[in-house]
């Protein structure tokens, strides 16, 4: 039996990086070995084990057969005979494929080394074009890794795989998955940008591809083009530190400028009802979590609201408070702001100026929710008022709460 660390721990190791998890590779070894040693199997695929102090990953080397379309159409065949270099032939990329034995010598039998030297994204071999998951961990890792570049070779595979229609058969957990953790990257839009040059973008998210060559106005948006727009934005998310969901709604905040009529172009009128009903449509489709869903919608519909709130009367202020719901849920409108300000920050030399915006709501919120809505039922209550009075009261000092706050900014 002889072990094995491969894949991103010996990658992460090389570059210097923080290993945060560690998977192993056992070859010469069956199932019953694993078990003598008081190994617990988790695969259900293929053999697969959990160590019995460290719970780290432990896998039997194998091989794969291609059996039908979509990521999961393999035949696993793990035996002793497997060798080391027959396992990490079905890795994806090059600087994935390599391993470290017990002594601490490295094993590079395609060229990993190299490729992390030259910052270059290679495949490993031609079965590369067999699984469509690796289209989107290709564009996942130029996120993360922003120096490096994808072989040209490797994006004519990924080109190939979109055309043959592999790509269509990924499931949409998988997608999501994928996207989610791509868009936690260093620099989210490298990952959209591959997925577009290699013409996944537009069989996975359509409706985002669609932004490319939509202008805006010039004088809100110097970069002009919507898709550039969208991109910086999400990078600016990512440069706040923001959570995912402030980073999925970055992502989808502009898509109903996509379908505006090109007579009205520049000028996007009613682009926010557009953009959440495709928002809706998305996230019905990739099965997107919750938290992230809602935060999209609202950032979707209101974003240009709250870019304006120096503008706004007390009244319209309240009402949108009061449809992010953000009395009762102050950490989700953090998340609102969040995206609102990469959107704001996310154009053509506005990358540095402040987003007072945030700190307007922010006070707004506070003034609202001191506001003793309480004692407000109770002395309307006194009087035999109906529950509608007792609304309206709270929403009356609420308001007075804000016209008082405005006031004192001026």
């Amino acid at each position: 039996m002889e072990i094995y660390a491969v894949g991103g721990a010996v990658r992460d190791e090389l570059m210097g990086l923080p290993v945060k998890d560690r998977d192993w590779v056992v070859v010469g070894a069956t199932p019953q070995d694993m078990l003598a040693q008081g190994f617990l199997p988790v695969g259900r695929d293929f053999p697969v084990f959990l160590h019995p102090q460290t719970h780290e990953e432990y896998a039997l080397a194998r091989t794969e057969r291609k059996t039908a379309p979509g990521y999961t159409g393999f035949a696993f065949h793990a035996a002793p005979g497997v060798t080391l270099e027959q396992d990490v032939t079905r890795r994806d990329l090059t600087i994935n494929a390599m391993a470290r034995d017990e002594s601490g010598a490295v094993i590079d039998p395609y060229g990993g080394r190299a490729d992390l030297a030259a910052r270059v994204l290679r495949h490993v071999a031609p079965a590369f074009a067999e699984d469509p998951v690796r289209i989107l961990r290709v564009a996942r890792f130029a996120a993360r890794f922003v120096d490096f570049s994808i072989a040209p070779e490797t994006l004519h595979l990924m080109r190939g795989m979109v055309a043959t229609g592999e790509v269509d058969a990924l499931v949409p957990e998988r997608v999501w998955q994928e996207l989610a953790r791509g868009l936690m990257e260093a620099r989210p839009s490298r990952m959209f940008e591959v997925l577009r040059e290699c013409g996944a973008l537009a069989r996975l998210l359509p409706e985002l591809d669609a932004l490319w060559g939509v202008p805006q106005r010039a004088d809100y948006h110097p970069e002009i083009d919507t898709g550039v727009h969208v991109m910086m934005v999400i990078d600016m998310s990512a440069r706040l530190a923001a959570a995912l969901p402030a980073r999925f709604a970055a992502l989808t905040h502009d898509l109903g400028k996509g379908r505006t009529p090109a007579d009205i172009l520049p000028r996007h009128h009613g682009h926010e009802a557009k953009s959440v009903t495709m928002v809706e449509a998305i996230c019905e489709r990739l099965r997107v979590p919750t938290d992230c869903r809602d935060v999209a919608r609202l950032v979707a519909r209101f974003h240009g609201d709250m870019h304006r709130v120096a503008e706004l009367r007390p009244e319209t202020m309240l009402t949108l408070l009061e449809r992010c719901d953000a009395l009762r849920r102050p950490e989700r409108f953090e998340s609102i702001l969040v995206a609102c300000e990469a959107d704001y920050r996310g154009r053509l030399g506005w990358e540095e100026r402040d987003y007072t915006q945030a700190t307007i709501w922010q006070e707004a919120l506070v003034a609202v929710r001191a506001v003793d809505a309480g004692a407000i039922a109770a002395a309307t209550a006194g009087g035999g008022a109906d529950p509608q009075a007792i609304a309206r009261n709270i929403s009356a000092a609420r308001v007075e709460a804000l016209r008082e706050l405005k006031a004192a900014s001026r």
